[in-house]
């Protein structure tokens, strides 16, 4: 019964990374558009980013 939680947790990871990245090449897009708005753009993706980390580890310290 190990095996499917491990996989579930692997692919939660998986999926957080993806996450984040995606979020850090939206926010490079916004921010090449907007430069003025660099510093509210850089403060919601760290929080954005911030909370799908946390999803990640919650998968983890789960399994």
């Amino acid at each position: 019964m190990e095996i499917p939680r491990i996989i579930g947790a692997g692919l939660v990871v998986i999926g957080a990374g993806i996450g984040i990245g995606r979020i850090g090449g939206s926010a490079m897009d916004a921010i090449a558009r907007q430069p003025e708005a660099t510093g509210k753009i850089q403060t919601a993706m760290l929080i954005a980013a911030a909370l799908i980390e946390g999803i990640g580890f919650a998968a983890i310290f789960a399994s």
